[in-house]
């Protein structure tokens, strides 16, 4: 292995999506750690990379769409090749593929860094005339986990590297928490006095029933005297407001209207988190604040919230399906099975969360 000290710079692919990419904040901190010496740059998301620098997950953010919707196959070959020559024109001395696909692999054998590690097996089988670009291999989950998280620490294990920081960390910067504290004395709502609640998710499938978020909304402020933050992205608007129409306590939403470093700051001043698995429910475990998480197919234990007070609510599984004409089954983003939550089960979990928070600060108190 190479001595840590001469590695300069380290590039990890992770186009994946923001729960992927603070989860991998684990791994670069680990990184930073190990070579002390090097430039970490993470090749994203382009609608990430100002998240990523800003949170300090990596030095630098380089911006990649995987997908290219919206654009002819010349402009994303032109695009591909120009990225490929930048990319080399930089000549890392190690590159970490954590995003696993057929693209990222092609990408990572054309940087030719001199280190490269891949995942063996990989998450898809090579087909018969791809060629695998790493040379250090990482066994699909490191260091005995069985979460998620584990596998984008198991390039550390590959190198000989010790796990040093395993729970992902973020921290809000300056202008989030000015942002956060704006809206929330707009709101009328006090630090550590609300629930943050987001009712979307990337997939349909992972979305509770809006009605029944309004339920539990409703109920939690009757038996708890918590109000309710809406948050999330644009195309979460139609959701969000859905909810505004049934709920009758008083309830405030910032969807859409929230960057993601002010998403950040805010889900840190909540005082638990309550929402479908997606993103948010990673940002709200990374900065310490207490998860309800509401699952489908997904298994919690891979995918659940990491490193703080938790409730997962789950179907009991298999079950009978609820959307036989939408289910693809054995698909976690394309099924329906959370819609099978009852509205007492989630309220309990939330109430019990909300009394164990109580009491964890009243402990610490004495």
């Amino acid at each position: 292995m190479a001595d840590r000290l001469a590695i300069k710079s380290i590039l990890v692919i992770q186009t994946k999506y923001i729960g992927d990419v603070i989860l991998t904040s684990a791994l670069v901190r680990n990184l930073r750690l190990a070579y002390p010496n090097a430039a970490i740059a993470m090749l994203c998301a382009s609608g990430l990379r100002d998240f990523v620098v800003s949170q300090n997950i990596a030095d630098e953010a380089i911006g990649f769409d995987r997908r290219g919707a919206g654009r002819s196959l010349p402009q994303r070959v032109k695009e591909y090749s120009s990225l490929v020559a930048d990319l080399r024109r930089r000549k890392f001395d190690l590159t970490i593929d954590l995003t696993d696909s057929k693209t990222s692999r092609i990408l990572h054998r054309s940087i030719g860094a001199p280190l490269r590690v891949g995942y063996n097996p990989p998450e898809k089988p090579l087909k018969f005339w791809e060629v695998q670009p790493a040379n250090i291999f990482a066994e699909t989950f490191g260091y005995g986990g069985v979460h998620y998280l584990y596998r984008y620490l198991s390039p550390l294990e590959a190198l000989g590297i010790e796990l040093r920081e395993v729970t992902p960390r973020l921290e809000p910067t300056p202008v989030g928490r000015s942002a956060s504290t704006q809206i929330l004395a707009q709101s009328n709502l006090a630090v550590k006095a609300f629930v943050a609640v987001h009712a979307g998710a990337r997939f349909e499938g992972r979305c509770w029933q809006p009605e029944r978020f309004a339920a539990v909304i409703d109920e939690v402020y009757a038996t708890k005297g918590l109000r309710s933050l809406l948050i999330g992205g644009p195309d979460e608007s139609a959701t969000a407001q859905a909810i505004l129409n049934v709920a009758v306590s008083p309830l405030v939403s910032v969807v859409g209207k929230a960057s993601l470093e002010t998403l950040t700051a805010l889900l840190s001043d909540a005082f638990i988190f309550l929402g479908n698995e997606s993103g948010p429910m990673h940002m709200a475990a990374s900065v310490g604040t207490p998860v309800v998480g509401l699952y489908g197919l997904t298994p919690p234990d891979i995918w659940g919230p990491f490193g703080v007070l938790h409730r997962t609510v789950e179907p009991p599984l298999p079950c009978q399906c609820v959307a036989p004409g939408l289910c693809k089954p054995d698909n976690p983003g394309g099924v329906y099975c959370v819609h099978r939550l009852p509205v007492a089960k989630v309220a309990q979990a939330t109430r019990d969360l909300i009394d164990a928070v109580r009491q964890q600060a009243n402990k610490t108190a004495n």
